[in-house]
């Protein structure tokens, strides 16, 4: 990174990195931990195979070594539906050896018990492979225990989960589960043409306004064999998030909702009978987000909450009779890093200095928490990510880049006694080093001012050799969902597409709105109940600074994006039609009835409660304003298999398209995810690189 290295101290350094083509950027290794307070342990692949090097910051050193101890671990998979138990030392044994098939094993925190489902009821098996016990004995096709209902896989647990729905006590004595109920939840057919006769995936996918699973929060106790439940009523319309064990074993804190997604409850559960207190509650007009980051100290817990507008730490007993606001300022993406409560240290990063790129800090506080203090530990206009503390806490390491500056991996002192001086940093690996920054595209950061006062962010990559004399057709890349920004100063790696479009003379832009987490819940809010109007109205401000500009031609302005971005594409082209000629849209939402309830209700509320603002924002009843018949072209991608948008929604709208008279593009992918893979995603990358060579060239 060329401006970092006028301030880095200049060492001996050893590289770690995998050479690229002479024109592209090194592979920077992966920093995996610090092995002690001067050395780094780091991992790259080579010929498919992980290699770990010891690198010592002081002499710039880096030594292979054996995959370490702390690395090396037992671990549990599922191989032809088994179960398959692998020792430290990597010698492999089958576990179970059943018809049946075994999902999700998971080891207990000791080590020696093996948690998994079977036919959606929960099971341990020990790692010998005897001892099976069987927790409970509903599951069916429509009762699932242990395994998530779809929409708590989506929107909740999320995907990594792979319909994970059980957590082992700190103590390996319990499993927390939830037990889902889905026999109230409409089932949505999802076709597959292969083979002569076609099959049908049922999905018990509940859409806006339809019945949620019944949820019920169990604990399986190992000890006896026996299952006891919390003390919650299934039938209420409610919503549980992920619980988190408090580190004495005995309670769960679970993570309650209503329907309409503006009352938050943590309760603090008793495994061994149920009981159940509220320890937190929070209430907000619009909507609330699930509790994600919480460190659990002795007496109480620290966590993130937006209900001021901003994010901020605050601190929670366990009694619920303590709370105390921790930070201050427009923080936002809040992650922490380490925590240290004998130490009253915890660290986190935060987008705090400015909305589009992440900082690294310090929170510290007295004894009493009457006083609490937040210090920057990062330097520089840089996004620090990856960030790793050194064991004494004096250095940390991190990967820090910029739109224009390619990531680099850096060790910065923080303390007296560091690798070098407090503030002062060196650089272990640069992706940069020996590039030709000058032959790749390279990106800057716009902004714009929207007039009641958002600052707005975009990131542009102006043409090779650009002539401002001359007019450039723009391609605009957003994706739109809330919170959900496309936008950061930070590097990216150039993709085939970027230099493509850089060399044949095209404007590439990102551009983000207020409600993508640049201006906090303050900007969120103007989403509330009508999704996609204050969204387009930003993208119309941001066609509108593009036009002023006297090198962008304005009758060649694309726009394209996926999922929510499909469906800002569609509003580009209707309501803002007069700025966006051309769009490529792929598997989005074009009736917010057609989505599931937890996303859609969080934003929309029901169409119960909200008729009138289900039926403005659906694209389906605005694709007369798109302009056809005066050149303007539209192209659509859906896959057939999408289990999430479903290909329902692209059906629609090629009807309501059609009726309306209106000329259009498609493009389907038979079997096809959300999210094209394969050969598909080849193809949808040739054909959209055809269709604005088409519309933008020609």
């Amino acid at each position: 990174m060329n401006i970092l290295k006028k301030f880095a101290i200049l060492l001996s350094l050893t590289l770690l990195t995998i050479y690229a083509d002479a024109q592209d950027l090194k592979q920077l290794s992966n920093v995996v931990s610090w092995r002690d307070n001067s050395s780094l342990l780091m991992m790259h692949m080579e010929k498919g195979e992980r290699v770990y090097r010891e690198y010592n910051i002081k002499t710039g050193i880096a030594n292979i070594v054996e995959r370490p101890a702390d690395v090396a671990r037992a671990t549990v998979s599922v191989k032809d539906g088994d179960i398959y138990y692998k020792e430290e030392k990597g010698e492999e044994r089958q576990i179970t050896h059943t018809v049946a098939e075994e999902r999700n094993p998971e080891l207990s925190p000791d080590g020696k018990v093996i948690a998994f489902t079977r036919d959606n009821d929960l099971y341990t098996i020990n790692i010998l492979g005897d001892n099976e016990v069987r927790y409970t004995n509903d599951g069916s096709e429509l009762i699932m225990n242990g395994w998530a209902s779809w929409v708590y896989y989506e929107e909740i647990l999320g995907r990594a989960s792979r319909y994970k729905a059980f957590w082992w006590s700190p103590d390996s004595r319990t499993i927390a589960f939830m037990r889902f109920d889905d026999t109230n939840v409409p089932m949505f057919p999802i076709y597959d043409a292969t083979g002569k006769h076609g099959s049908i995936t049922r999905t018990r996918y509940p859409k806006a306004g339809d019945s949620n699973p019944l949820v019920r929060i169990g604990f399986a106790d190992l000890e006896t064999a026996r299952v006891s439940w919390g003390d919650f009523n299934e039938k209420d319309d409610q919503y549980f998030g992920t619980p988190y064990w408090n580190s004495n074993s005995e309670e769960l804190l679970v993570q309650w909702m209503d329907r309409d997604q503006s009352n938050f409850l943590l309760y603090s559960v008793n495994r061994s009978d149920g009981g159940k207190r509220v320890v937190y509650t929070e209430k907000q007009n619009t909507w609330i987000d699930w509790l994600e980051e919480v460190r659990f100290g002795k007496e109480g817990f620290y966590f993130v909450r937006d209900f001021e507008l901003w994010e901020n730490i605050y601190y929670q007993s366990y009694d619920g009779y303590v709370f105390t606001k921790l930070t201050e300022g427009k923080n936002w993406g809040v992650r922490f890093i380490d925590f240290d409560e004998e130490r009253r240290e915890l660290y986190f990063i935060s987008r705090g200095e400015t909305s589009e790129r992440n900082d690294f800090y310090l929170l510290s506080w007295n004894k009493g928490m009457k006083k609490s203090s937040v210090k920057r530990l990062s330097s520089g206009r840089w996004n620090y990510s990856s960030v790793l503390l050194s064991p004494d806490r004096k250095n940390f390491s991190a990967n820090v880049s910029s739109v224009s500056d390619p990531t680099s991996t850096i060790v910065m002192s923080i303390a007296k006694g560091g690798v070098v001086k407090p503030g002062e940093f060196v650089i272990v690996q640069d992706a940069a080093d020996g590039a030709d920054l000058t032959l790749l595209p390279v990106a800057e950061m716009l902004f714009i001012t929207t007039p009641d006062g958002y600052r707005l962010p975009a990131s542009v990559i102006w043409p090779e050799n650009m002539d401002k004399e001359k007019k450039y057709p723009v391609i605009v890349s957003m994706y739109g969902g809330p919170n959900s920004g496309t936008v950061m100063d930070v590097w990216r790696n150039p993709s085939d597409d970027v230099k493509f479009w850089y060399k044949r003379g095209a404007i590439q832009i990102s551009i983000d709105h207020r409600a993508s987490g640049h201006c906090g819940k303050e900007g969120m809010n103007f989403i509330h109940r009508n999704l996609g109007k204050q969204e387009i109205e930003d993208y119309i401000l941001w066609a509108k600074y593009l036009i002023s500009l006297p090198f962008v031609d304005s009758n060649r302005i694309g726009i394209t994006g996926f999922s929510y971005g499909g469906t800002m594409t569609l509003l580009a082209l209707t309501e803002g039609a007069e700025f966006f000629r051309f769009g490529i849209a792929g598997g989005g939402v074009y009736d917010w009835h057609l989505y599931d309830t937890h996303y859609t209700e969080r934003y929309m509320d029901t169409p119960q409660n909200n008729p009138e603002g289900y039926k403005y924002t659906s694209v389906l009843g605005k694709v007369s304003k798109y302009r056809s018949e005066k050149g303007s072209r539209l192209y659509i991608t859906h896959g057939t298999s999408d289990d999430n948008v479903h290909f329902q929604n692209t059906l629609q709208l090629i009807d309501a398209l059609q009726l309306a008279g209106k000329q259009f593009d498609l493009m389907i992918y038979p079997g096809g995810m959300h999210g094209y893979r394969g050969a598909q995603s080849v193809h949808d990358r040739e054909a959209a690189r055809n269709f604005w060579l088409k519309h933008l060239f020609d």
